[in-house]
């Protein structure tokens, strides 16, 4: 795992290339709880998540739209999300699924089904949030 504040500079930095590539039609906005920098999170696992919301989302729509990228204290741990302006139809495939399925895969792995991933449409967005457990703490 990495901390979230070194995932997000990740992010940041593919947003300010996509910035040049859809201009004004890319319009993003963070919405980090403070405190959570050091959070450990798995590595690309946001960058995942952000991509597939331009790639999906923005990017599909010849107004572009509108990125929210969010992180906050969950009832036992870190709760991850991705808003993009689009539709989510489920059982839709707009691409292989292979990074959503790889995404799943690692949490299986990583966290062995304590973690948990939603997708589905919420407020006239799409969703999508990861719920990551709290670290074990060494007794």
């Amino acid at each position: 795992t990495v901390p979230l504040g070194e995932e997000l500079d990740i992010v940041k930095n593919y947003l300010a290339l996509e910035a040049m590539r859809y201009e004004e039609r890319l319009r993003v906005r963070f919405e980090v709880e403070e405190g959570l920098d050091r959070e450990q999170v798995p590595p690309m696992l946001l960058q995942t998540l952000v991509e597939n919301a331009v790639k999906h989302g923005v990017a599909r729509l010849p107004q572009g739209g509108e990125l929210v990228i969010g992180a906050h204290r969950g009832l036992d741990g870190v709760v991850l999300s991705v808003r993009n302006s689009g539709h989510y139809e489920p059982g839709q495939v707009n691409g292989t699924g292979i990074g959503l399925r790889n995404t799943r895969r690692r949490l299986e792995l990583i966290y062995g089904g304590k973690a948990s991933m939603r997708i589905g449409n919420h407020a006239g967005m799409v969703l999508t949030e990861v719920e990551l457990p709290a670290p074990i703490e060494n007794a």
